[in-house]
């Protein structure tokens, strides 16, 4: 694996405005190796079955249970943002917009008092907008014909320019010397002469500020190589000294790190950008942004299952068995760097749902198993006073890593992720299924009497096409013998010395039988109460506190716990949430000093 040291000395630069060194790895060393292999084996140590003394019981809801400990509480009050800040929804984050030629009409000018205008919506002036007050993120508005200043297009002889896929905008070519050059300034002007690279409000900026709703997406410039315009070396090499420039500039462009901000840049692009022009040559360099030291956001993860889940940007990979497989020590989140996504297209921005709960539920689920740390939303699109129980959880985990986390969960499923149908530049046993989506802890298939099959919810092109098939849940096979489901917790969070934890499992209550949960305590083996089950068909939500549990691997198969169908009837398991009662006994440091990223 590359040293994460690395990306410590990636941006030294030069005192003064040194051209700065564009970062590229070629290799495949971000494709993290499992951390703690899962066998297929049975073996185990030595366990001596405990009786149990009756607990008071166990509890049990109707549907989800999204209860967090009462030490629980969300990072700070700047987890949710959006277009405008309504605190009673607790979206505290505003956007300020200003386009480039409102802010540098003439050339050498800038100007904090000019209005502008950009996508059909009109602009304050940056000093009205910053009088308002508050947390915000920046938005400029770069590339569009109408958004750049007049004269750079004169200036650079720029005579050819490209509509974007949805007609917004034509654009100009952000990848031409004289035009980029030009960008830098106004840059250089926002974030070091105006210094708002150190306003305490500008929680970030979206950069590079290009295309399409400024989401730079690749559509325009394959449309250039495509009409003879551009050829790959130049946009390659323009990339990569571009995502340098921007980094440099918001960290001084000195050797000082007292002003080093790049970590409030959010590179808008995306991983793998359908790049049929170039045979996939662009497929990482989302990830070479991050690597350059910005932050990552994704714009569409409403589509939870489609091209989320290989994505070097965000650390990381699919594995060999199907899961998701991410490396922790991923620097984006060993830092205070932004991973953003954006949850509000369910009926708007041309899309209808038909179950907006489960749509609602499952892109939340996406947007959190990459780690997610702030979350674009709109209160009335976001049905979030629809769902308030649910969204003041997913309000509670953004942002956390497996120090701090008040839990680890896994959704069990089956899912296919349709981009991976025509590319087969990365590939799988059993693509392009995907098997869950996880947060610290894992459901593997595992052993002589582990191996699941798929649930009974099944879905089919929900928020969209691309989005494809899924089967929610997974099922024990008695008929076959497989009757557990087998779990493996992080070994960083389980390492909390003392802590008392507690299991909430959302299941289907088919059967008469009851089930039960298993895990070590030392060398004795301990079984829960059982959960007793009433074949009303109704998906449930079961808790149970695990007294003495201690996720050491002890059980067959290297796991930490197992749950038991009982021996009678088959179970189907919809989503695990392992809870910790109090708060973790060490608090996490980022590498770079501060708690909160």
């Amino acid at each position: 694996m590359r040293p994460l040291h690395f990306l410590l000395v990636l941006l030294a630069l030069q005192a003064g405005n040194a051209p700065a060194t564009p970062v590229r790895i070629d290799d495949d060393s971000w494709r993290h190796p499992v951390h703690r292999p899962l066998p297929i084996i049975d073996g185990q140590r030595s366990l001596t079955p405990v009786l149990r003394t009756p607990s008071p019981g166990i509890s049990i809801t109707e549907g989800d249970d999204w209860s967090l400990p009462a030490w629980s509480q969300p990072l700070d009050d700047r987890r949710f943002y959006s277009e405008e800040s309504t605190s009673s929804d607790h979206v505290n984050v505003h956007v300020i917009d200003i386009s480039w030629r409102q802010i540098n009409p003439s050339p050498g000018i800038f100007s904090m008092t000019d209005t502008g205008s950009a996508a059909g919506m009109n602009f304050p002036s940056l000093h009205d907008q910053l009088a308002q007050g508050g947390p915000y993120w920046l938005r400029i508005w770069v590339t569009g014909e109408d958004w750049a200043p007049t004269w750079v297009k004169s200036d650079c002889g720029i005579t050819t320019t490209w509509l974007d896929h949805d007609g917004q905008a034509r654009h100009l070519p952000i990848w031409n010397d004289c035009v980029w050059g030009h960008a830098k300034a106004m840059f250089r002007q926002v974030l070091r002469t105006w210094n708002l690279a150190a306003d305490p409000d500008m929680q970030f900026l979206q950069v590079p500020g290009g295309f399409y709703y400024t989401e730079f997406d690749f559509d325009i410039p394959f449309q250039a190589a495509a009409s003879g315009d551009l050829d790959f070396a130049t946009f390659d090499n323009w990339f990569h000294q571009a995502m340098a420039d921007l980094a440099a500039i918001a960290n001084g462009e000195n050797n000082d790190p007292a002003d080093d901000y790049a970590w409030k840049l959010v590179y808008t692009g995306e991983d793998y950008p359908f790049d049929d022009t170039w045979s996939g040559a662009t497929n990482l360099f989302a990830r070479d942004a991050v690597l350059a030291g910005m932050g990552i956001r994704n714009g569409i993860t409403e589509l939870f299952n489609f091209h989320l889940n290989h994505t070097p940007a965000y650390g990381a990979a699919i594995a060999e068995d199907g899961h998701i497989v991410i490396d922790e020590d991923w620097p984006l989140l060993r830092d205070k760097r932004i991973i953003g996504a954006e949850n509000e297209c369910y009926n708007a921005c041309g899309y209808h749902v038909s179950d907006l709960y489960y749509s609602i539920r499952m892109s939340n689920l996406k947007a959190l198993q990459m780690r997610t740390k702030r979350l674009y939303v709109v209160p009335q699109d976001s049905y979030l006073s629809s769902y308030p129980e649910h969204w003041t959880w997913v309000r509670h985990e953004l942002g956390k890593q497996r120090e701090n986390a008040p839990d680890a969960w896994v959704a069990l499923r089956t899912a296919q992720d349709k981009y991976w149908i025509d590319d087969t530049s990365h590939t799988w046993n059993g693509a392009p299924w995907i098997h869950n989506l996880e947060r610290w802890l894992v459901q593997n298939d595992v052993g002589s009497d582990g191996m699941t099959r798929k649930g009974t919810d099944h879905r089919v092109n929900e928020v969209d096409a691309d989005n494809g098939e899924s089967w929610e849940g997974r099922r024990t096979d008695h008929a076959s013998g497989q009757d557990y489901f087998y779990f493996f917790v992080d070994d960083v969070f389980a390492n909390d010395p003392g802590q008392q934890w507690q299991l909430k499992v959302t299941y289907v209550d088919t059967g008469n039988s009851s089930w039960r949960v298993e895990y070590t305590s030392g060398s004795s083996l301990i079984e829960s109460d059982p959960v007793p089950r009433t074949n009303s068909g109704l998906v449930k939500t079961a808790t149970i506190d695990l007294p003495g549990a201690r996720f050491d691997n002890g059980l067959p198969n290297s796991a930490d716990f197992r749950i038991y169908n009982g021996g009678s009837d088959d179970l189907e398991i919809r989503f695990v949430r392992l809870i910790r009662r109090h708060p973790p006994a060490a608090q996490v440091v980022f590498a770079d000093g501060f708690e909160s990223p």
